[in-house]
């Protein structure tokens, strides 16, 4: 009797061990991703979010470039033609479809491998209005920079965005989610499973 007490305490500690060491490991992520606004420019804004993972250039790379990598950490359902003026089409819904009114299309306007990617969106009816006059300014320009064998820095430049009250309030959403994104692709990296599952 003693020792099934005994071993039922351990494995009671073991828990609660395992529970603090995951929470720890959220808080951590959550002060991972640094997002800043540049406002300097008179008429534009540049939303700059930055964040270091602990793997390899390969792992991040592939994470950005292969339908298995955005479906882990991104979307639920994805469909990637890589290449240049490529297409990325994915779907937060795992009940949709690709293609239905759901599905977001980025296009690859050009890459450099494991260094740079820049995507631009379509935007489509979910979009504020005002944003689809500026849609051919818009683009994200992601930067690779291997720090060591098992550490990568990414860096996510958000371009033209213009310098009003309109995209001001619409930047808090977009760095919420943006850093949600971030942080669902650091712990996939790191862990094997994603913060959140779409």
């Amino acid at each position: 009797m003693y020792t099934y007490f005994k071993i039922m305490k351990l494995f009671q500690i073991q828990i609660i061990l395992l529970c603090f060491s995951i929470t720890l490991y959220a808080q951590e992520t959550e002060k991972r991703v640094t997002s800043v606004i540049d406002s300097s420019q008179t008429d534009n804004m540049v939303l700059k979010q930055s964040f270091v993972v602990n793997v390899s250039l390969d792992s991040v790379w592939n994470a950005y470039t292969t339908k298995k990598g955005w479906e882990s950490w991104v979307a639920a359902k994805a469909e990637i033609d890589f290449k240049i003026n490529g297409i990325i089409k994915t779907t937060y819904d795992k009940d949709a479809k690709i293609g239905d009114d759901s599905t977001i299309i980025l296009h690859i306007t050009n890459y450099i491998p494991k260094r740079m990617l820049t995507l631009q969106a379509t935007l489509t009816k979910n979009f504020p209005e005002f944003m689809k006059a500026d849609e051919d300014d818009l683009y994200n320009i992601i930067l690779f920079e291997p720090i060591s064998a098992n550490q990568t820095k990414v860096i996510s430049y958000g371009i033209g965005y213009k310098n009003n009250v309109k995209y001001m309030s619409l930047m808090k959403f977009f760095i919420k989610g943006n850093e949600q994104s971030y942080r669902n692709l650091i712990s996939y990296l790191e862990t094997g499973k994603p913060s959140i599952n779409y």
